[in-house]
């Protein structure tokens, strides 16, 4: 189950029900409640991993009980490579904010590691990708350089949250770009991918 931006109350609702009986994972793609967070892994008894949105400020002091921090690394879950990149384009000089430059930076030093680990099969990241989901406003703009990553690695999913927009149908969520299926998580969205890592 993947979650960002909104607490949403139909979760305790739905629990018990068929498409909430088979939780492996909880993935926060950010700006949510360490609370919240803590309070999902309670009610699902599912690990939880997650990387930091742009108004997640109080991380630094209160992080989500029993949570993973996937930032700047990569995480080995149900058998495929997750890598998790935190935060936001930069526009007033908060914690989890990022010039592309500076986030470029990061993903060049993640290389060597991603090379290691056989590549990557899903990034969990709080911002979308420039141009793919994104806005024109310098908060919501995505980065140039996810994108670069997404054809370099061609991971099977991008996952992101960050622009707030809600779904008629969960298809709506998802835009394919080559390999890759970008997924906004707003709210939350419940994702089967099957443990089949490719060979990079």
């Amino acid at each position: 189950m993947t979650v960002a931006d909104v607490e949403e109350p139909r979760l305790h609702q739905h629990l018990g029900k068929e498409s909430f009986t088979d939780i492996d994972a909880i993935i926060s793609c950010g700006d949510l409640p360490p609370e919240y967070l803590s309070r999902l892994v309670h009610l699902f008894c599912a690990p939880l991993y997650f990387v930091g949105g742009n108004h997640d400020i109080r991380y630094k002091d209160k992080r989500p009980q029993g949570g993973v921090d996937l930032h700047a690394r990569i995480e080995r879950i149900g058998g495929l490579n997750f890598l998790g990149l935190e935060g936001s384009r930069w526009y007033n000089g908060g914690p989890y904010q990022h010039t592309e430059g500076k986030m470029r930076g990061i993903i060049r030093r993640l290389r060597p590691m991603i090379w290691w680990q056989g590549g990557i099969d899903v990034v969990v990241a709080h911002a979308p990708p420039r141009f793919i989901h994104d806005a024109e406003d310098l908060c919501h703009r995505g980065f140039r350089c996810f994108r670069w990553l997404i054809d370099k690695y061609q991971p099977d999913y991008f996952i992101h949250g960050h622009i707030h927009r809600h779904f008629s149908d969960p298809s709506e969520r998802i835009s394919v770009v080559d390999a890759t299926k970008v997924v906004n998580t707003y709210g939350y969205h419940i994702l089967e991918i099957k443990a089949e890592p490719k060979s990079k």
